[in-house]
């Protein structure tokens, strides 16, 4: 899992949504994207330009998709890097033809901030296999491959932006995930077919704001691409409420709209339908890469080998966090139940000499049957395995820039 940061700046903010109509000429794509990117820019206080999926070019068959795929930091890349710092602004580009040296490519959605470098990466998890006799037949899996990781919501000048494509929106699981890691954007650059745009596409949209109490930006294709192809178009944004604030019609053009994130608060405050969520009922499971999923807490004072090391005060300051840790833990995982353990010395498993507390948060069966007391000798015996995959320094400091940003957000914990 990834994740990327920065200070958010502002709670209003101007966005200006793309509506392409590319076609399998890449120079040629470029220059449409660039005249709107420019038109994005004259308009004052515009943050952040989002481009729709396939903006590079759409094939007009597999072959062409495949032959014509580029390189994340190749030329055509970088023509949008300088586009971006030459007007100040973030470009979300929402899916391009990853090249990859083993294989089909991805679809790779980057975001690129105003200094032209990638502030987050996100291949496309879902590929649209449609064969519907007489209409339409669109297999992306013979020409794409797909991703193979979730991503934590980034944070941006307009929000914390949680990123999918296209037909990744029928999966509510992955919005929800979303939502749940903090996001108040949602965005899905698109090229919905036209005829699953005119049954699916608003109703999609306004149902994941809905659901997840975020503002969804949904760039998209439009209009005929070859003989074979054509896209629904209407670009749009939705807020958390489920109102449709800006649209496209069917043409190539641009809509602009301002995110308030003082109406994401009020929305949320006014339902607070994720308070209410039956978690001891139902719940998201999310396959992440640790087999305990556990946050440390140790005090800063050093030469606290044992929990009889510290004075009372350290005692209550220790606990007072275990508790407040736990709380979040619970909700973000969302579950009832944590396992809070101390392993006090080198018989208990201890294998760092500082004492610290361990916080699990518990799903049923999370540990390989009904005996809950497996978690003991696991946890005992995980740190001991040397030949077990090391987290990286990055993930770690990822993950713990997610945690402070929770409680800076969420004060009540």
């Amino acid at each position: 899992m990834a994740a990327s940061s920065v200070v958010s700046a502002g709670r209003r903010s101007l966005i200006a949504v793309c509506q392409l109509s590319v076609q399998h000429d890449l120079n040629d794509n470029f220059r449409r994207s660039a005249q709107l990117i420019e038109r994005a820019a004259n308009n004052r206080g515009c943050k952040m330009v989002f481009l729709p999926e396939c903006f590079d070019f759409i094939g007009r068959n597999k072959e062409e998709q495949i032959e014509q795929a580029i390189e994340a930091d190749g030329q055509y890349i970088m023509q949008f890097r300088e586009l971006a710092k030459r007007y100040g602004l973030w470009l979300a580009l929402g899916g391009f033809h990853n090249k990859q040296t083993d294989g089909l490519p991805l679809n790779t959605y980057l975001l690129i901030d105003s200094s032209g470098q990638t502030r987050a990466s996100y291949d496309k998890l879902h590929l649209f296999d449609l064969d519907l006799p007489g209409k339409v037949r669109l297999m992306e899996s013979e020409f794409s491959r797909r991703g193979k990781e979730l991503h934590l919501p980034v944070d941006t000048p307009i929000g914390r932006l949680g990123m999918g494509i296209c037909y990744d929106l029928r999966f509510a699981e992955l919005s929800l995930f979303n939502r749940l890691r903090g996001a108040q954007i949602l965005s899905f650059p698109s090229s919905f077919t036209v005829t699953t745009g005119l049954a699916h596409w608003e109703a999609l949209l306004r149902a994941r704001a809905i659901e997840t109490q975020c503002y969804i930006v949904a760039p998209a294709q439009t209009g005929k691409h070859n003989d074979k192809r054509s896209s629904y178009g209407h670009s749009m944004v939705v807020d958390p409420w489920g109102a449709i604030i800006a649209q496209c019609s069917e043409r190539e053009d641009l809509c602009f709209a301002e995110l308030d994130l003082d109406y994401v608060d009020e929305v949320r405050r006014n339902q607070p339908v994720f308070e209410h969520r039956r978690s001891d009922l139902y719940s998201l499971y999310f396959n992440e890469k640790r087999e305990i999923n556990d946050v440390l807490i140790s005090p800063l004072k050093e030469g606290l080998k044992r929990l009889t090391d510290l004075d009372d005060q350290t005692t209550a300051d220790l606990f007072i966090l275990t508790k407040k840790v736990e709380k979040m833990l619970c909700q973000i995982y969302q579950t009832n139940c944590a396992t809070v353990s101390v392993q006090d010395g080198e018989h208990a498993g201890q294998t760092i000499e500082h004492v610290h507390v361990h916080i699990i948060p518990r799903k049923e069966g999370d540990f390989g049957g009904g005996d809950p007391d497996q978690i003991y000798s696991k946890l005992q015996n995980h740190d001991a395995k040397l030949n077990k995959e090391k987290r990286s320094p990055k993930e770690m400091a990822e993950e713990a820039i997610f945690y402070r940003k929770w409680f800076e957000e969420n004060l009540e914990v």
